[in-house]
């Protein structure tokens, strides 16, 4: 079938030679401005980077400087082309949208939509999957996220200089890796649990589960062992911001407002605002293990509800509650159109820049190999479609393209302002960087 393709493609490239050789002696087959340039139909209609897409119609040209080709807003890079064909290659992260010829101030649209596939690639950011500590760069590094089952951290997040702060609650302490992947410890002392405010090590935390930043650059962990919310600020300063009603597992912002909230999974399972420093109610009551949080643009409310195998949707302002994906209270590993979907103990959040959901799953309470989900998942902000982001239902450790790569537990989730994302993969003690093609 590859030999076929590129014996083909060889042929398209030798007849758009020959029409640009025949071009330049016939100059009735160029271009005339001012009449329709037409599309009638290109091939291939989907895939991915480095595509090449042949676009039939007319009035085209066989000066490729005249010609711009575009997909989804993206240009396309031109092979060759004449009166009647252009060969063009689709660029990295194009996504799909109906394919637009301009020469000159003269355009046309295609009827149909070229269908855009990313490449998800996966590899290891931090890490050498042994749990213990260790600073370092990459592999030299090391966490302790399964050293206990009870360590349920899905403390990932990353700012605008695309650091990347993880919470380690078999360390005690609070990591950060620079984008180099330079693995230091921001606060928290790794040789002891405990409660202390303070700077860097004279600071101490028990279980440090989940992390979230402000407009600011503080972070906020949540530490189920302490029952408190801490505010840390970019120079490792942490300050006792609130003493949780119930031990805090999740924590969040709200920028649009600056609030800050947790939730607990205790029974029942709550939501609690922050609106200043020691100043905490309830908002949610009554939650199913309410285990990840976040907050879109708008202040929408987005939790992955783990004992009830969905997320829901909670308004801002009213707090009504809709659940947009996942099958109430069926745990299993399916793709398909929001409810019709199936998550297997689905626990840490992201939200990306267009609203699109990315969902960390198997927050079971050991971490099970045997989960059916130990993936990515992702969720469509415009029509709430699930589908696997990267991973698959099967546990293991391997870098590698969208299914083929696996992860072991991969609770906690994040994504950066360029649409990287970042895995904290627990059973593996490893952090994972995915980015899409």
């Amino acid at each position: 079938m590859q030999r076929t393709i590129k014996i083909f493609l060889v042929a398209i490239l030798a007849g758009l030679s020959t029409g640009m050789l025949s071009c330049k002696k016939d100059a009735g087959t160029g271009h005339h401005p001012g009449s329709p340039i037409k599309v009638d139909s290109f091939t291939a209609t989907s895939g991915g980077v480095g595509t090449e897409v042949l676009i039939s119609g007319s009035n085209f040209s066989s000066d490729t400087s005249q010609i711009k080709v575009f997909v989804n807003g993206h240009q396309l890079a031109l092979v060759g082309a004449n009166a009647r064909q252009i060969m063009a290659v689709i660029p990295a992260k194009c996504g799909s949208g109906h394919v637009i010829v301009k020469i000159g101030g003269d355009s046309a649209v295609s009827t149909g939509v070229f269908n855009y596939t990313f490449s998800r690639v996966v590899s290891t950011l931090a890490g050498n999957g042994t749990a213990g500590f260790a600073n370092g760069q990459g592999t030299d590094a090391k966490f302790n996220f399964s050293g206990e089952i009870w360590y349920r951290s899905q403390g990932i997040v990353v700012d605008d200089n695309l650091n990347v702060y993880v919470a380690d609650p078999g360390n005690h302490c609070i990591r950060k890796i620079d984008s180099l992947g330079n693995v230091s410890t921001l606060v928290g002392d790794p040789t002891a649990s405990g409660y202390a405010d303070g700077q860097g090590s004279a600071a101490k935390f028990s279980l440090p589960y989940d992390l979230a930043l402000d407009a600011d650059g503080n972070l906020y962990s949540g530490d189920a062992g302490n029952w408190d919310v801490r505010k840390i600020s970019p120079d490792g300063t942490a300050v006792t911001w609130a003493w949780g009603s119930q031990a805090p597992w999740s924590v969040a912002v709200d920028k649009t407002t600056g609030y800050v909230y947790y939730s607990s999974c205790d029974n029942p399972g709550n939501i609690y605002q922050i609106t200043a420093q020691s100043t905490a109610s309830e908002v949610i009551h009554g939650l199913n293990y309410p285990a990840g949080i976040k907050f879109d643009k708008a202040g929408n409310l987005y939790v992955s509800c783990n004992g009830d195998q969905v997320v829901y949707k909670f308004d801002q302002g009213s707090w009504n509650k809709t659940v947009i994906a996942g099958t109430m209270g069926s745990a299993g590993y399916a793709n398909g159109a929001g409810t019709a979907a199936k998550f297997a103990y689905p626990w840490g959040l992201a939200i990306d820049n267009d609203g699109n959901l990315l969902l960390g799953e198997n927050g079971t309470w050991n971490g099970d190999t045997g989960n059916p989900d130990q993936s990515i998942r992702y969720i469509a902000a415009d029509t709430r479609d699930v589908s696997t982001f990267a991973g698959s239902n099967s546990a293991g450790y391997a870098d590698g393209i969208g299914e083929a790569a696996s992860f072991s537990a991969p609770i906690g989730v994040a994504v950066d302002k360029n649409g990287t994302v970042y895995v904290l993969d627990k059973n593996n003690n490893r952090v994972r960087k995915i980015i899409s093609l």
